[in-house]
């Protein structure tokens, strides 16, 4: 599989670790009264969907950026490739 990365072109997906779903950029706020259980789902829960999911890649044989790699998981087709910086500040998270 081809991960076309937004800084360094097409590169093989062995380069990468892939570490699941790009939820986890959406960290919970720890002074929330609700903290515990939001962790705790946090941590715990995924999902596995079969189609277009969403997963933070690391580009560890390389520049070792952070990727949120959009893909389909029953063709392995990668549908969009974004820095998962420029994720998490679209989101008003700070990295």
């Amino acid at each position: 599989m081809i991960i076309d990365h937004p800084l360094l072109g097409p590169r093989d997906a062995a380069e990468f670790y892939v570490l699941g779903d790009a939820s986890l950029i959406e960290r919970p706020d720890w002074q929330d009264d609700n903290a515990a259980a939001a962790f705790d789902s946090y941590m715990h829960l995924r999902d596995n969907p079969a189609g277009e999911h969403r997963e933070l890649w690391f580009h560890e044989q390389g520049d070792r950026s952070w990727l949120v790699v959009t893909r389909n998981t029953l063709t392995h087709e990668v549908v969009k490739v974004e820095l998962a910086r420029d994720v998490a500040l679209a989101l008003g998270r700070s990295t």
